[in-house]
């Protein structure tokens, strides 16, 4: 990851990053068409010889505004933050969505972000990007108060060809454990990321030792089911040997022994029995499905589909390299 500079009061913006160069948005994922406005920021950053920074929120602001809709994200404020700092911007400026903060009109949220806050040159916005009271605001919008306030205004299209990509569409991709084509959207498989906790230890009894992950796990949990995918220890050196391995990862209730009605998410890591990650973040990230959770007659009829599962993630996995 990038060192960035992250902040979240209007006020504490660093002189060293203004005048820049600004977009803005949730940016839940931070997917291709995301990046794409990101990459279209690096690129006027650099003409202007600016500085780069993005401005989002935090809440979303559907969770302050009708929680009754709001999505489920599908990278909460930390992965998300990660992504949006592993872009290469120079800042991020996160703020507090409140109702009050809604209250502002168009002009006077440029005004006082772009203009006053951030001393903005040039803003690199999506052509459906709106803001302001009751998203009042779109692209021609912020046209006119650039000609008035003083900066430019990129307005990059819709990506994704005939179906656009967007946050959307990659929770219902990852609701029907279709977690390869979210990552063709993502442009990177989907992550979650947690603490590893004790559960029944049913898998190290198996053979198959499992990290668990605890309830305060934050990203979108697919569809049940069995995943070939990868574990990351988030916390080592990124060039640490056993930083990101293969694995097989369980997302269910563990219907053979019916005895939790907990979803759970649980990774195997292949062909690995010395680990110990009690306590340790990892990132869970999911590669392809690979079957359905089914409920099995006995031990031996799981173990049995234990191992076809660890052969198949084995053979997918062999052919990938980790990002």
């Amino acid at each position: 990851m990038s060192l960035v500079h992250r902040w979240s009061e209007i006020d504490q913006t660093p002189e060293s990053l203004r005048p820049c160069v600004v977009t803005m948005g949730n940016f839940d994922g931070v997917h291709r068409g995301h990046r794409a406005v990101l990459d279209q920021l690096q690129r006027v950053g650099a003409a202007h010889g600016l500085p780069t920074v993005a401005v989002t929120f935090d809440p979303h602001p559907l969770a302050v505004l009708r929680p009754d809709v709001a999505p489920e994200l599908l990278t909460p404020t930390p992965i998300r933050d990660d992504l949006l700092e592993d872009a290469g911007l120079d800042g991020l400026l996160v703020l507090d969505f409140t109702t009050e903060f809604a209250q502002q009109s168009p002009e006077d949220f440029v005004r006082g972000t772009f203009v006053r806050g951030l001393q903005a040159r040039a803003v690199v916005v999506g052509v459906d990007a709106r803001f302001g009271y009751r998203n009042s605001g779109d692209v021609a919008t912020l046209r006119d108060l650039g000609e008035r306030l003083g900066f430019e205004v990129f307005a990059i299209d819709d990506v994704g060809g005939e179906i656009r990509w967007s946050s959307t569409i990659v929770r219902e991709h990852l609701r029907a454990g279709e977690v390869d084509e979210a990552a063709e959207i993502l442009g990177r498989p989907h992550r979650v990321v947690g603490t590893v906790v004790h559960g029944h230890h049913r898998g190290r009894e198996l053979g198959y030792p499992t990290a668990n992950l605890g309830p305060d796990s934050v990203g979108l949990v697919p569809r049940e089911g069995v995943y070939a995918g990868w574990l990351t220890r988030v916390d080592l050196p990124a060039d640490a040997p056993d930083r990101t391995m293969p694995a097989a990862i369980s997302i269910g209730t563990n219907p053979t022994f019916d005895t939790d009605d907990r979803r759970t998410v649980e990774a195997y890591v292949l062909d690995r029995d010395d680990l110990e990650l009690y306590d340790e973040r990892v990132m869970v990230e999911f590669v392809q499905h690979i079957r359905p959770t089914l409920k099995f007659e006995s031990i031996d009829e799981l173990l049995v589909a234990m191992a076809k599962d660890v052969a198949e993630c084995r053979q997918i996995l062999t052919q990938i390299v980790p990002a």
